[in-house]
């Protein structure tokens, strides 16, 4: 296996997709939170090499030795300061993606959950370093203001997702998504 780094950074993809750079699994749960008024939670990061913004729920990496609905909880209160949440069911299943950090490449699976809670003031003093440097913003969103952005959300279809979601509950099977 070659290192990532000895690869020109216009080649990594191929690389990966070559079988030339090991991927390392990096499960990953994350939490649609929905507020009393149906609104849901996303925090925004600007991709630093185009600059595009894009919106995702609160969330990050299963630590070893955790399940996912621990991490989706840890990552909840790290991220908001929110605690004693009831965790709902997986209601969408990210498809595998990869993404590099620090020249380490990772294969992300990401859980998604819900969680239904009463509006509240979002504390983001327990982020880690990294995301106080790349999260740039958060905010609660309403289904018809997902519908009319023109931004990048996260899961892929996150406007229809959302909406059926609100309308229908939870699935009662995962549904697979994009990103």
């Amino acid at each position: 296996m070659k290192e990532l780094s000895c690869i020109p950074p216009w080649n990594r993809s191929m690389a990966v997709r070559r079988g030339e750079v090991g991927l390392i699994p990096r499960p990953s749960a994350r939490v649609v939170l929905i507020d009393g008024a149906d609104r849901l939670l996303l925090f925004s990061s600007r991709d630093q090499r185009h600059g595009i913004v894009r919106w995702y729920t609160p969330g990050g990496g299963v630590q070893t030795g955790e399940s996912h609905q621990e991490a989706a909880l840890r990552e909840l209160h790290e991220e908001t300061g929110l605690t004693g949440v009831a965790l709902g069911p997986e209601v969408w299943r990210g498809r595998p993606w990869v993404t590099e950090r620090d020249g380490v490449v990772y294969e992300v699976r990401q859980r998604y959950y819900v969680a239904r809670v009463r509006a509240f003031e979002i504390d983001t003093a327990r982020m880690e370093d990294f995301e106080k440097t790349s999260i740039i913003g958060h905010r609660w969103w309403t289904a018809q203001e997902l519908a009319g952005t023109d931004d990048l959300l996260r899961p892929a279809g996150l406007p229809h997702l959302f909406a059926v979601l609100l309308v229908e509950g939870p699935p009662v099977h995962p549904v697979l998504v994009s990103g």
